[in-house]
């Protein structure tokens, strides 16, 4: 008689519930991004927000919320909103499995504070030289610096972030010491490439393309173990010389630990629609953007992957924030 009482119990749990959750969403959604306004990541966040939206039947909002590389956005989801699937965090690789190597306090546990949903998207570091530059090749830029170590400078969006570590990691694996010149954001910093102010940079694939197609810079091998789909001209790393050289920045979408597993089943259901579906992937893959789709489990795989890749290679480099 207990058995059967204690089966009731759990069927009327179970369908209690279901119809609790049955109605979710019943108010908007709020997607946080942790860039301004106008970006590579908005290009993304906003077509998908609005997909989200019909699909859920619930306006999904985009706020920006910039600074400290991603940290404010990434703790103040963590922190200040409840576990309830209304808050949506659109997570990268660089505040995730980057910026704990670098802060001593970030705001934020990415394991403890998150539940994973899917991978959405992912594009390649590039290395890309001014048009007037003397480096045709991967194999110019590395037989220059050994000729004179230190004297070609490459820049990044700051110190520690993705195009940074890929110039470290270059370095380590070529043999070959360059200067870093740190900038307040990519943008800054490709403009001066442009300009001819430095010779070279390590950028986002998407971010460079349209700069490539009119002449205006040269890119000479992707970060990645496989060729660019809109580059297939362009050699991989390891062809060009330099293997070991890949950094292929990724982003996704998360939630506060503790959401209700309705919740997070329904958010993973209708992502993995919108992320498979020709009408929103043609128009991410003409800028250059590789579109993902991924099980939680696997995005929390690659996320613990790359925090301990990323946590050795700033070791290693002895990369810090000063």
């Amino acid at each position: 008689m207990f058995a059967f009482r204690r089966a009731v119990v759990a069927v009327a749990t179970l369908l209690s519930t279901t119809a609790t959750y049955a109605a979710w969403p019943d108010h908007p959604i709020v997607m946080v991004v942790p860039q301004p306004p106008g970006g590579a990541a908005d290009a993304f966040a906003r077509p998908f927000a609005q997909m989200l939206g019909q699909r859920l039947g619930q306006t999904v909002v985009v706020e920006n919320r910039a600074g400290a590389n991603g940290n404010i956005a990434a703790a103040y989801v963590a922190r200040q909103q409840p576990a309830d699937g209304y808050t949506i965090f659109f997570g990268s690789v660089s505040t995730l499995a980057v910026n704990p190597h670098l802060y001593k306090s970030p705001g934020f546990d990415p394991f403890k504070d998150f539940q994973p949903l899917t991978l959405t998207n992912q594009t390649p570091n590039v290395l890309v030289v001014n048009a007037a530059a003397p480096y045709k090749t991967v194999a110019d830029v590395v037989a220059a610096a050994k000729a004179k170590p230190g004297t070609i400078n490459f820049g990044s969006a700051g110190n520690g972030n993705t195009m940074h570590l890929t110039g470290v990691l270059f370095q380590a694996r070529t043999g070959t010491s360059l200067t870093h010149v740190p900038y307040k954001g990519g943008p800054a910093a490709l403009n001066d490439v442009l300009a001819g102010q430095i010779p070279m940079m390590f950028h986002n694939l998407n971010a460079v393309l349209a700069y490539e197609k009119a002449h205006k810079v040269r890119i000479l091998a992707v970060a990645d173990d496989k060729r660019a789909a809109l580059l297939p001209g362009v050699p991989t790393m390891k062809e060009a010389g330099a293997p070991g050289v890949v950094q292929v920045p990724w982003s996704g979408m998360l939630v506060r630990s503790g959401t209700p597993q309705p919740v997070v089943d329904r958010l993973v259901r209708e992502m993995a629609a919108i992320l498979k579906s020709p009408e929103f992937r043609g128009k991410q893959e003409e800028q250059g953007t590789e579109v993902l789709s991924s099980t939680p489990a696997e995005f929390e795989s690659r996320l613990k992957s790359d925090y301990n890749a990323m946590g050795a290679l700033i070791k290693a480099g002895n990369v810090s924030l000063d």
